[in-house]
């Protein structure tokens, strides 16, 4: 199979999130996010994130999500007592969402319909902290273009978190008959090619559009950031799951894989 450029993996991804998102609002996630995002201090963050957050500090800072999803993760970061707040996406189904949540929300969320090849000129420079968490990197056919996207939107001296997947757990499949079994190779250059819908509750498939997941090793992501002019600060692995359920299994394990990551980098001043 002949693999796409870049630009036509994009494309597809957008495609495929936007026929996926109405799958997203039959369940019962979604329904108790609208119940509990009216909360002032509602946050669907876990306590890894959370602590991190807190530790470098979001109290009066402005913020930016990259990939934002149904936002509500942005909308959480009011509870951390950010300034603003701001989500980003290229799916318009899933914005549609964070809308919804944010006319709940007694904050006051912007939301932009974008892909982050190229980001609006007014995001430039705007925000103390950029946050990327489960589920985005794998969607980047370039994660050093990403990276400079990403620091773009950074005032001098502020912050990236990132909080996602470690790439190593990409080497075995959860439904395989020895979901154990290394499946693929860490160093795999090619995406995964996916023919189902883009669903993260529970363990159905569901046939949909063609997609792409690129893995990108812990290396490749430490070297984007330091490409684009980010000076890491901190980098932890983690034995929890922070994505589907089915990944669960790998957890508690006598020889234990790294689950997750987390890493900060500020931006230079120029």
């Amino acid at each position: 199979m002949d693999m796409p450029s870049a630009r036509q993996a994009i494309a597809s991804n957008k495609d495929a999130w936007d026929q996926s998102a109405h799958l997203h609002t039959a369940t019962d996630t979604w329904h108790a996010l609208r119940n509990s995002v009216s909360d002032p201090g509602f946050s669907c963050l876990d306590p890894t994130l959370t602590g991190l957050l807190q530790a470098i500090g979001v109290a009066g800072k402005d913020v930016v999500q990259l990939c934002c999803n149904n936002g509500r993760e942005t909308l959480s970061l009011f509870g951390l007592g950010a300034r603003t707040a701001v989500g980003v996406d290229q799916s318009q189904g899933f914005l549609e969402q964070a809308r919804e949540l944010a006319a709940l929300s007694p904050h006051d969320a912007q939301f932009i319909e974008s892909d982050i090849h190229p980001l609006p000129p007014d995001l430039h420079e705007r925000f103390d902290i950029a946050l990327v968490t489960i589920g985005v990197l794998g969607w980047m056919p370039d994660v050093a273009q990403f990276m400079r996207h990403v620091a773009s939107t950074l005032k001098p001296g502020g912050t990236l978190v990132i909080y996602e997947t470690h790439p190593f757990l990409e080497v075995f499949d959860p439904r395989a008959p020895d979901p154990f079994l290394p499946a693929s190779s860490y160093f795999q250059r090619e995406p995964f090619v996916l023919q189902e819908s883009i669903v993260y509750e529970g363990e159905g498939e569901v046939a949909g559009p063609t997609s792409y997941w690129y893995v990108h090793t812990l290396g490749e992501v430490i070297n984007a950031a330091i490409g684009a002019q980010l000076q890491i600060s901190h980098l932890q692995e983690y034995p929890h799951s922070n994505r589907e359920e089915l990944y669960d299994r790998y957890e508690h394990q006598p020889a234990q894989l790294p689950m997750c990551f987390t890493l900060t980098a500020t931006k230079r001043p120029d």
